[in-house]
């Protein structure tokens, strides 16, 4: 397999899996600092993902004037990894997008709803990355590990494709 992804099989498997599964790592990309979890909606007409923050953390202090990031991620269920470089800004209050993703794990970040005056919006314009993809499960990634054992090859552990989003 890790002959025959392609990069748009790669997205495919990638926007799939965060849809079901949509939390990740984000971080500014510049020494010293670190990625903090955070959860991804992707706006799937514009191709934007969106993160919710209060706009007195770190994160939203220093990505203000818009800055080189990254979103590192990992599927739930351990078939799909992905690390995207992109744009990461702060985005203008947009009531729309507040109401589409809104949840109750939201609502529990933000005190005064959806009005709430700390309530921030951040946006992710992905650029590039690497997507790696283990279409079998893990029963094809135990048995590739028992027969590479036995055989003494490398595992095939899937595929990997770069990506231009």
């Amino acid at each position: 397999m890790a002959d025959t992804l392609t990069s748009t099989e790669a997205q495919e498997a990638f926007w799939k899996a965060l849809k079901s599964s949509n939390t990740g790592m984000l971080g500014l990309d510049r020494p010293g600092y670190h990625a903090q979890p955070m959860t991804a909606f992707r706006d799937e007409e514009i191709g934007t993902i969106w993160f919710f923050t209060r706009n007195d953390t770190d994160l939203a202090r220093d990505v203000a004037l818009g800055q080189s990031a990254q979103f590192t991620y990992g599927s739930k269920d351990q078939n799909v990894w992905a690390c995207i470089m992109g744009r990461l800004s702060a985005a203008p209050r947009n009531q729309a997008i507040i109401d589409r993703y809104w949840n109750p794990v939201l609502s529990a970040w933000y005190p005064d709803g959806k009005d709430d005056q700390h309530l921030t919006l951040l946006r992710f314009d992905g650029a590039e990355g690497r997507i790696w993809v283990n279409q079998g499960g893990f029963l094809k990634f135990a048995f590739e590990i028992v027969k590479a054992n036995i055989t003494g090859h490398t595992p095939d552990s899937g595929g990997t494709a770069d990506v231009r989003l």
